[in-house]
């Protein structure tokens, strides 16, 4: 199925932005724009999660598919 829609990997992005780098990025210092860097990544993954289903329907749409 992958194969044949290659736009669905868009729907990865949120999920290696929550839970695969949490580890990495489980930290108080430095700070951005104020932030805790957990924070700010967290608030990060959040804005870009309806980015990644935006380019997923996209892909389906302009396949016919939506």
């Amino acid at each position: 199925m992958l194969k044949k829609r290659p736009h669905l990997l868009w729907l990865l992005g949120p999920y290696v932005l929550y839970l695969a780098a949490l580890p990495l990025v489980d930290r108080v210092h430095p700070t951005v724009l104020g932030l805790p860097f957990l924070f700010f990544w967290l608030l990060l993954a959040t804005l870009l999660t309806p980015v990644a289903v935006f380019l997923a329907w996209r892909g389906d749409r302009a396949r016919g598919r939506a």
